[in-house]
């Protein structure tokens, strides 16, 4: 029996627009802030704390006059291993001008395995980590942590400048380091 493709095609479009209206829908009636209201380009990002892997409390906001990509990852995550590295080299060479990498681990690991995990992939910049609950607010505040990785950039005002869903290429992300740090891509810096 023959499928014609272009009624696959209309199926799964309609399954598609039934799963965004109902995700829509649920979160309406759950009270979570649409993904537009929340963590807007141009936008002060929302503030929050959690602890350090060494214990040590940490905020966002403890950022500011710096250039931060704000990464949300968990050590299961395969695109997030895929980056880890590349974050690394972009600390190493942007740091020294202002850029700083904050992680957030969305994951329920052990903190000692989450610092474990860090120190394997030479982690050099602070990783944050929370109970469930705190995490779950913290992604509500910037519309939901759907997908993962997920990262954030921000200008040295704390403003959001781009926000990224998924594994991109090393040099999307190095571009928008250089846009969160006001330094032109063509400038070759």
């Amino acid at each position: 029996m023959k499928r014609n493709p272009i009624v696959l095609v209309a199926v799964g479009l309609i399954v598609a627009v039934m799963l965004f209206a109902g995700i829509h829908s649920a979160r309406k009636k759950m009270g979570l802030p649409e993904q537009s209201a929340v963590a807007a380009k141009g936008k002060i990002a929302p503030d929050f704390s959690l602890v350090t892997l060494d214990g040590k409390p940490a905020k966002l906001s403890d950022f500011r006059g710096k250039a931060v990509l704000l990464n949300f990852w968990a050590t299961w995550c395969e695109p997030c291993k895929i980056e880890m590295p590349w974050f690394v080299e972009l600390q190493k060479q942007y740091g020294p001008q202002g850029f700083q990498i904050v992680g957030v681990a969305m994951d329920d690991a052990d903190t000692k395995d989450i610092a474990k995990f860090a120190q394997d992939m030479h982690v050099d910049y602070p990783i944050l980590v929370g109970k469930e609950d705190q995490r779950e607010n913290i992604a509500n505040q910037y519309g939901g942590v759907q997908f993962l990785p997920e990262s954030l950039y921000l200008d040295r005002d704390g403003k959001i400048i781009n926000k990224m869903f998924g594994l991109v290429s090393r040099s999307e992300i190095e571009d928008n380091v250089k846009k969160a740090m006001g330094v032109s891509s063509s400038s070759g810096e």
